[in-house]
């Protein structure tokens, strides 16, 4: 009996063992999922090792990030780790689903950088070249990538040539000019298409900057300027991402000039005319033309690929309102990117971008802002605020003192000037690997650009075309550019050598076909210039056509020796036709060496010093400097009387040159790149020195010729040095998974000075509005700036006597303007003139903080350039005394009121003096924005892999002394020559804008 109770037992407690055991090993047995993640670009990583820690046990990430493992409970820990990535340990007990985002690791990923035909390591480069990335492109909306280039890398400068108009062309220098009469804008090469226009900032993944010689000489003739890299956005591996980007951005002016109201002007006015009669109105015509503008800026994109083929899709609606009645911009735009790994050999790639925009614009910049002319800015401040916008009969107004002109309104809402302009280019590209370390790689290129601008000025316009019975103008411009590239690469290590050598052969033909026609006294102004035949009298029209081909070979020689020392050797012969017959063809050569200090046994191990590279290099670049056909001689047409008829006649103009030839930059620059604590701080130094020789100048000196005086010729007798020093400073200040916060600095300092001119002679230049009545404002001399200021140095008011050194100009009696009298004299003549103002500042830099916690990320980036003066002709045109003025005038000097720098109220010459010449030194808050990414939980449960909302803002805060709308000023800045001598003017532009921004962004 007790055996048999034993039994039971001894089966029951066996059984609860089993039943336990069984229980818990199920219990132990557990499967964990999830996806993994980069914080790059929320993308799924595939093949990420996903280990249990302490064991051997392990599995991968799929395609798509995706990953399965099966653990017991006791195992809590999973350790994920991928080449590039900081590996990471997550908690997992409890859980059966967990995401990871792994950040990319910079301390041990290379960083490859876009170079000439081709890309090398970050830490291979010997030459000068600073990286611009996508996501600081992209950092707020703007119309085009040079706007958001400002402020990004040391030395590149950023100027619209009309501030913030919708539309306006961007020109982008670095180091300064190179030049005198040819442009200094830098060579834009995206995706290897040279010359090429670029794309929207959410397309571009990487911009690289080329600064010195051994960067630019692989571009020889036209490096001289710099060369600014673009690579667009290509597809990934993985399944198809869809990504939507749309902001929307309320736009106002940043400041307004502070002028008399209706009862200060009339009394103003009484001061200078006794009999002068105050006007109805009592009008801010400021506040007339200023509105709120907005920006809609909407992006989608697809791209995906597998390992064979890659694509990326992307089109971007662009619209903006401007902030002046009457101006905006509107902008289609389309990108694609092909890549396809034919076989094992062969890849294949295609290119394609077009955009189509519409601008409409006002008046701004007048040239001339005398009788019937005027833009709608300067007459904005010019108009009596007294007088309305039309009379009783419901006529638009003119300015009823001075200048007879139409008012800014009328201006603004009646004349019409739009542009079209369509752009479309393509580039295939074929890479083929002959040998192991042996490729081929061939391009062609195409690019169109169409574009029409019509105006018309009705007659209800009374001041500008009432009496030609309106007037209307159509110009048309038509360029082709085709581009052929075909070069080897071999690449070969040797044991501690690595050899990299390539050489190519270019072909590039641009056309260009120009026609314009315009017609006056319309029948009714309802055509606008759609009808030019509706007018009856109809302009000569005109028409050209021009050409030219670049013919290049190529060639670069990387050679890397035990990872320490490096060398490389770039040349590039160009064969040009738009030069002289004895000079076609000339050779840029370059050279530059490299020194991995920290790769040598003695600081190898150094825990403080990560890196430690010294760079120098020295080269020969070029620069295109001059037009086509004009090293031949031109003619220019005229109409001649032959007995009692008109005809059509040719008299010489310019001389023909055969032996003009290349203008030639010769460079020299010295490198440091340092960094601390692995990597946790990087710095670059850079010091250069840039002898440009040969520089095209004109001429005049010839002596008479049949009859003719005047005669030009285009010579290389000009000189010109820039040198200057770049500092770039990187910090990871704070790296935790939860909060990080990095700070990018750059600082450029750079001098442009005349080294010879044409004899040593001063070239006197004029850019003041024809109204001024003015011919030299600014100046070329040997040993000066570029493009200072000349006129005469303002000394006060005269008391009655002037003091000692002084003297007036035409009025010398008391409350009249004082000026330096050089010689001694005791009168002002243009004998007394000096250098005023320097329009080149002294420094630039920006400084962009970014901080992340959490989903959170903020960005504040602030932009500066300091020393720079700038000359207002808003302020020396109301301070004339022939229109409004500022409230300066009310302080004007008057026996009551003698201790004053303001001259009494009178009608003056325009005249140029330091008196208008301010600091146009600033600081700008560029960019201050808020963003937040929704957690991957939720992101997921809405069937998405990513959502983000920002809010931001730009042009936020500008701390600066000059009292004008903007000190970016930029008048008559536009052009090849203007660009390089007419900086620093201030008259009549299209303010910068202040913008509050709302963003989002989705990912499919």
């Amino acid at each position: 009996m007790f055996k048999t109770e034993m039994n039971k037992w001894v089966k029951t407690c066996l059984t609860g063992v089993l039943f336990l055991v069984s229980t818990l090993g199920f219990a132990q047995e557990r499967t964990v999922t999830g996806t993994v993640v980069s914080s790059d670009d929320g993308l799924g990583i595939p093949g990420v090792n996903v280990v249990v820690k302490g064991t051997s046990t392990g599995t991968a990430t799929d395609f798509d990030g995706n990953y399965s493992i099966s653990l017991s409970e006791e195992n809590t820990t999973l350790i994920f780790s991928y080449i590039g990535f900081v590996t990471k340990e997550v908690d997992v007990a409890g859980k059966s689903s967990v995401n990871v985002t792994l950040q990319v690791d910079v301390s041990t990923l290379e960083e490859v950088v876009v170079v000439g035909y081709g890309t090398t390591k970050k830490s291979d480069i010997t030459g000068s070249v600073s990286s611009v990335k996508s996501e600081e492109l992209a950092a707020f909306p703007v119309l085009n990538a040079q706007q958001a280039l400002q402020g990004r890398a040391a030395g590149v400068a950023v100027q619209s040539n009309n501030g913030g108009e919708p539309g306006a062309p961007i020109a982008v220098s670095i180091r300064g000019n190179t030049s005198i009469g040819a442009s200094s804008a830098a060579l834009i090469v995206v995706d290897g298409f040279v010359g090429a226009t670029l794309p929207q900032p959410s397309d571009i993944e990487s911009i690289e900057v080329l600064k010195d010689a051994s960067a630019t000489a692989i571009y020889g003739s036209r490096g001289a300027n710099g060369v600014i890299l673009v690579t667009t956005k290509k597809g990934k591996s993985g399944r198809m991402m869809i990504e939507i980007n749309s902001s929307y951005s309320t736009q106002n002016i940043t400041q307004q000039i502070d002028l008399l109201n209706a009862s200060q002007f009339a009394a103003y006015r009484k001061v200078i005319n006794p009999s002068y009669v105050q006007g109805p109105a009592d009008m801010d015509w400021q506040d007339l033309i200023y509105r709120t503008g907005s920006v809609s800026n909407h992006q989608l994109s697809f791209s995906g690929g597998n390992e064979n083929m890659n694509y990326y899709v992307s089109g971007n609606y662009f619209n903006q309102k401007g902030v002046i009645i009457n101006s905006g911009f509107e902008r289609f735009s389309f990108i694609s990117n092909v890549n396809v790994q034919a076989s094992k050999r062969l890849k294949l790639g295609f290119n394609a971008y077009a955009n189509r925009g519409n601008k409409d614009g006002i008046q701004s910049q007048a040239g001339s802002g005398g009788s019937g002319e005027g833009d709608v800015i300067s007459t904005a401040y010019r108009f009596a605020p007294d007088t309305p916008i039309q009379d009783e009969n419901g006529v638009n107004s003119t300015n009823p003192v001075g200048d007879q002109f139409d008012n800014p309104v009328a201006i603004a809402t009646e004349t019409v000037d739009e542009t079209k302009n369509d752009e479309y280019r393509a580039n295939f590209y074929a890479d083929y690997e002959i040998l192991e370390g042996l490729s081929f790689k061939t391009t062609f290129g195409f690019s169109t650009e169409n574009s029409t601008r019509g105006r018309f000025q009705p007659s209800t316009l009374i001041g500008q075309a009432s009496t030609q019975g309106g007037i209307g103008s159509i110009a048309s411009l038509k360029g082709t550019d085709i581009l052929s590239e075909n070069y080897l690469t071999y690449t070969t290590a040797i044991g501690k050598s690595n050899l990299t050598a390539l050489v190519g052969y270019s072909y590039q033909k641009s056309q260009q076909e120009r026609y314009s026609a315009k017609a006056q006294n319309f029948i009714s102004n309802s055509l606008s210039y759609y009808n030019l035949g509706a007018g009856s009298d109809i302009q000569t029209p005109s028409s050209s056509i021009t050409e030219q081909e670049i013919v290049s070979q190529f060639g670069r020689l990387n050679y890397e020796y035990d990872n320490r020392y490096l060398l490389t050797f770039t040349g590039r012969r160009d064969g040009a036709s738009n030069f002289a017959k004895n000079n076609k063809y000339s050779f840029f050569p370059s050279g530059a060496i490299g020194w991995k200090v920290s790769n040598e046994k003695f600081l190898k191990d150094n825990k403080t010093l990560s890196n430690l590279k010294l760079r120098a290099s020295y080269g020969i670049t070029g620069n295109p400097s001059i037009s086509p056909y004009q090293s031949l001689a031109s003619f220019d047409a005229i109409y001649a009387s032959v007995g009692d008829q008109t005809v059509s006649a040719v008299v010489p103009e310019q001389l023909a040159n055969p032996d003009l030839k290349w203008e030639s930059s010769y460079q020299t620059n010295y490198g440091l790149d340092i960094g601390f604590l692995n990597n946790r701080i990087n710095a670059t130094l850079d010091i250069y020195n840039i002898d440009t020789k040969d520089l095209i100048l004109g001429d005049s000196s010839a002596p008479e010729y049949i009859g003719f005086a005047n005669l030009t010729s285009l010579k290389n007798i000009g000189e010109i040095n820039n040198k200057g020093i770049e500092i770039t400073l990187a910090t990871k200040n704070v790296l935790t998974e939860d909060f990080t916060w990095t700070t990018d600095l750059n600082w450029s300092k750079n001098r442009t000075e005349v080294v010879k001119l044409i004899d040593g002679q001063d070239i006197f230049l004029d850019s003041s509005p024809g109204s001024f009545l003015q011919d030299e404002t600014h100046i070329l001399r040997e040993g000066e700036s570029v493009g200072v200021f000349y006129g005469y140095e303002y000394r006060g008011v005269n008391q009655g006597t002037p003091d000692a050194g002084t003297a007036g100009y035409a009025e010398t009696g008391a409350g009249d303007e004082l000026f330096t009298d050089l010689d001694g004299d005791g009168v002002i003549t243009t004998d007394d003139r000096m250098i005023i103002g320097d329009p080149n500042p002294d420094w630039t830099a920006g400084l962009n903080n970014n901080f992340s916690y959490k989903g959170f990320d903020m960005n504040i980036f602030f932009q500066a350039a300091i020393g720079g003066d700038i000359f207002s002709y808003t302020f020396l045109e109301l301070a004339s005394g022939e229109s409004n003025a500022t409230r300066e005038v009310l302080n004007a000097w008057t026996p009551t009121n003698p201790s004053t720098t303001v001259p009494s109220a009178a009608v003056r010459e325009k005249r140029i003096s330091s008196r208008f010449v301010y600091d146009g030194s600033y600081v700008r808050l560029k960019n201050l924005s808020l963003g937040y990414n929704l957690p991957t939980e939720i992101v997921e449960k809405m069937g998405m892999q990513g959502v983000r909302l920002s809010i931001s803002g730009q042009n936020l805060l500008t701390f600066t002394d000059f009292p004008g709308t903007d000190p970016e000023a930029g008048y008559k800045s536009s052009g090849n020559q203007n660009s390089n001598v007419n900086k620093g003017f201030d008259y009549g532009s299209y303010p910068n804008i202040k913008s509050y921004t709302l963003s989002l962004n989705l990912k499919f």
